[in-house]
Parts: structure tokens; C-alpha cells; sequence
């Protein structure tokens, strides 16, 4: 097994790999996020229920979530080029099977299951490379790498609603199968760091503890789970994402039922994406700043846009709809910005690849429950001003529990030597040519 170098280059191919995360995001996230451009033209073309053709995209989330520990494991017995590779040819497979107009079954199959484990394969390494290259920089990496999301999201709606028009959705899913391929050529970019190599004095001392640690950390590490400040973390992510998912999906039908026209609605998730976008990128920005701790600032922007929500509803008119979703999207981008990136303050460097896939593996019940609660709340009281109040609570709960890692992850730092911990803060102490 590979170990990565003590020291990360913060730069340099770094960037590269930041690059290629950037168009990974957008040929998996986005292409997802803009598939319910296909949804009617699918319900119409099988001649089933609404409910019996949202298993397509409720598939693709659930492998999607459950996916992410296989892709870690996979990560560190190959390497990360190598899964997501895998990860770009089961994507462009599973549009390209779903192109050929098959029974639903075989859709559920290609979209659901091959589709959600190609963006899993490739979504997850990146996010891992992103990390193991910087240090310093770790936060407006990510930020730069994860807004490929937004800024593809944005392109790939006229785009995909051009290519249905000119090619059928059929003739739309080859295409976009096609796109996919060159998730191939974004793996082949990430390249990994060179290995830490211990000198000839060192190598009659160190060999044991290499091999220890070698076998380590080939193996995904469910003891993780048993760490207080993650299970915590990954209550905060079953809440968040619980939230997350309500807004985008009622945004819209709440602005149709003031009576606003359906162009005006839809232009509201054009600019909940801009707002992202630049969310993203600014507070990777002041997180590298380090005024204050990732997870202090993930508390102040988890809350705010809790609040933003439940005041969502005194919104009546489109400007004021357009404001409210703006701070949505702003303050919804800082939170993705540094949500993943904190997990190394948790958990260090080493475990940064298990803890993940451990925190999207559970964070997926979240996203189960919040959209489907939401909806029987507004239909239990005919108003949809409901579904954002339920996001909003789901949010600010979610800000204490991050309240309570922080604690715990501070509390440690006092118990060890500063350079005992890898933090954003901290330089990283070598030991053995390992992080910890």
C-alpha cells in the first residue's frame, strides 16, 4: 500500500488535481442535479406513475450514499486514478444502457444503479486528492474544486433542454454517456503523491512500524465510528441533509402558488445556483484565513441559513423570493465548502478517506427522510411555507451538534502536544514519513 508524503505541496501539481476535481464535480453532481430535465420524458415514454419514476433518481441517491465506504476501501488498496476511472466508464455506461430505451427495470439499473456508483467511484476520490495535496490551502481547494457543481449546473440546463429538443432523451442520454467518458481523462490527472520513503539509517528501526501502519490504513477503518466528535459530526450530517434537500424541491411549486408565472419560478433555481457558487468560493477564501476554526465557522453559517429558512415564508412577491433564495444559495455554498474539509480536524489526515465514507453512508438517511416528511407536512396543512420551517429547524439543530464536536475536538488538542494533531491550523508532525 502507498503512503502519502508527510507534506503535502500545497500547489504546484496540486492544482492540476484541483482542476480535474473541478470537471469531476460537473460531469457527476451536476449532470444529476439537471436529470429531472429527463423525468417527464421518461414518465411519458414508459407510461407510469410520477412515484414510479422518482425511483430512478431515489436510486441513484441511495447508491450514490452507499457506495461512498466501498469507493474509500477501493481508494486505498488501488489508488484514487484508479477508482475513479472505474467510476467514469460505470457513469457513461449507465447513460449509455439507459439511451437504449430498455424496460424500467433496466433504467433503475443503468440510471440508479451504475450511474450512482459511477459518481460515488468518481466524486469521492477526488475529494480525497483534493485533501491529501494541500494543507494550507485545503479550504479554497475544495471550494474551487466543488464548485464545478454549480457552474456546470448552470450551463448543463439550456444544454440538456437543447439536447432533448434536437435528440430525443434518448439521443440526449448517449450524448451526455459520451461527456462522461472524459471522467476517465480527469483520473488519469490525479496523480499520487510520491511515496514517503524512510532513509538507510532509519530502515532496520522503522520497518516494523511500517508494516503496521501500511496494514493500517489498507483497511477501511469502521473503528472511526467509535470516536464521540464523528458520531456527532455525522448527527450533524443526518440533520443537514435532511434540510438540504427540502428547498430545492419547493422553491419553485411554493412560488407557482402565489401565482407566479412558471418562467419567473424556474429562474429562481438559476439564481439559488449563481448564489452557490459564489458561496463557495468566498468562504473557502475566509476559511483559509483562519479568523476563526472550520468547525466555529461552519456553526455561524449552518445556523444562518436555518434562520434564512423559517424567514423564508414572509417572502410574497418574486423580488423577495429572489432575495431569501440568494442568502439560501450564498450561505448553502459556505456550508459545502467547508462540511467535508472539517472532517480532517476531526479525524486527521489518515482517517480522512474512512471517516468519509462512514459520514456520506449515513448522511444518505437524512436526505431519505427530510424531502418525503416535508411533503406530508404540506400536505397535512396545504401550505408550503411548512416544508421551510421543517428545513430551517432541521438546520439549526444540526449548528449544535457541530457546537459539540468543536468542544470535543479542542478538549483533545489541550490533552496532546500542538503538533500531535493535523489540523488546518497546525504543521503536520513526521512520524515515520506518516501523518498523524
Amino acid at each position: 500500500m502507498r503512503r502519502y508524503s508527510s507534506d503535502p505541496p500545497d500547489g504546484g501539481y496540486g492544482w492540476v488535481v484541483v482542476t480535474s476535481a473541478f470537471f469531476i464535480m460537473g460531469l457527476t453532481a451536476a449532470v444529476f442535479k439537471n436529470f429531472g430535465l429527463f423525468f417527464l420524458e421518461i414518465q411519458n415514454h414508459y407510461n407510469v406513475l410520477t412515484s414510479t419514476t422518482s425511483w430512478l433518481t431515489s436510486t441513484t441517491i441511495a447508491v450514490f450514499h452507499l457506495g461512498a465506504p466501498l469507493a474509500s476501501t477501493l481508494s486505498m488498496q488501488l489508488s484514487q486514478r484508479t477508482v475513479i476511472i472505474v467510476g467514469g466508464l460505470l457513469a457513461a455506461s449507465g447513460m449509455i444502457i439507459a439511451s437504449l430505451g430498455l424496460s424500467l427495470p433496466w433504467m433503475y439499473l443503468s440510471v440508479g444503479v451504475l450511474q450512482g456508483l459511477g459518481i460515488s467511484f468518481s466524486w469521492l476520490p477526488a475529494n480525497s486528492m483534493v485533501s491529501h495535496y494541500f494543507r494550507r490551502w485545503r479550504p479554497i481547494a475544495y471550494a474551487i474544486a466543488s464548485s464545478g457543481e454549480c457552474v456546470f449546473a448552470i450551463g448543463f440546463s439550456p444544454f440538456f433542454q437543447w439536447l432533448i429538443d434536437s435528440y430525443s432523451w434518448q439521443g440526449s442520454l448517449l450524448i451526455i454517456g459520451g461527456l462522461q467518458l472524459n471522467l476517465c481523462v480527469c483520473g488519469a490527472l490525479m496523480k499520487p503523491l510520491p511515496s514517503a520513503q524512510p532513509s538507510i539509517q532509519e530502515k532496520p528501526v522503522l520497518d516494523t512500524k511500517e508494516e503496521s501502519r501500511t496494514s493500517k490504513k489498507a483497511t477501511f477503518q469502521y473503528s472511526l465510528i467509535q470516536k464521540p466528535e464523528l458520531l456527532l459530526y455525522i448527527v450533524f450530517a443526518i440533520l443537514a441533509a435532511a434540510g438540504f434537500f427540502i428547498p430545492p424541491l419547493f422553491l419553485v411549486p411554493y412560488a407557482n402558488s402565489l401565482g407566479m408565472e412558471q418562467y419567473w419560478a424556474a429562474s429562481i433555481l438559476s439564481v439559488l445556483a449563481l448564489a452557490d457558487l459564489l458561496g463557495r468560493l468566498a468562504c473557502g477564501w475566509l476559511a483559509n484565513l483562519r479568523l476563526v476554526r472550520n468547525l466555529q465557522l461552519l456553526t455561524m453559517v449552518v445556523t444562518m441559513l436555518g434562520v434564512v429558512l423559517l424567514l423564508l415564508p414572509i417572502a410574497q412577491s418574486y423580488w423577495s423570493i429572489i432575495a431569501f433564495s440568494s442568502l439560501y444559495g450564498f450561505l448553502f455554498g459556505c456550508v459545502v465548502a467547508i462540511h467535508v474539509t472539517s472532517i480532517v480536524d476531526i479525524v486527521g489526515l489518515e482517517g480522512f478517506d474512512s471517516a468519509l465514507g462512514l459520514f456520506m453512508l449515513f448522511r444518505s438517511s437524512g436526505g431519505f427522510v427530510g424531502p418525503p416528511a416535508a411533503g406530508w407536512l404540506v400536505d397535512w396543512t396545504h401550505d408550503f411555507s411548512a416544508s421551510f420551517y421543517l428545513s430551517g429547524l432541521c438546520l439549526i439543530l444540526s449548528g449544535v451538534f457541530v457546537v459539540l464536536v468543536d468542544r470535543l475536538v479542542e478538549k483533545k488538542k489541550l490533552k496532546l502536544p500542538d503538533s500531535c494533531a493535523e489540523t488546518t491550523d497546525h504543521p503536520v508532525l513526521k512520524t515515520d514519513g506518516v501523518d498523524v
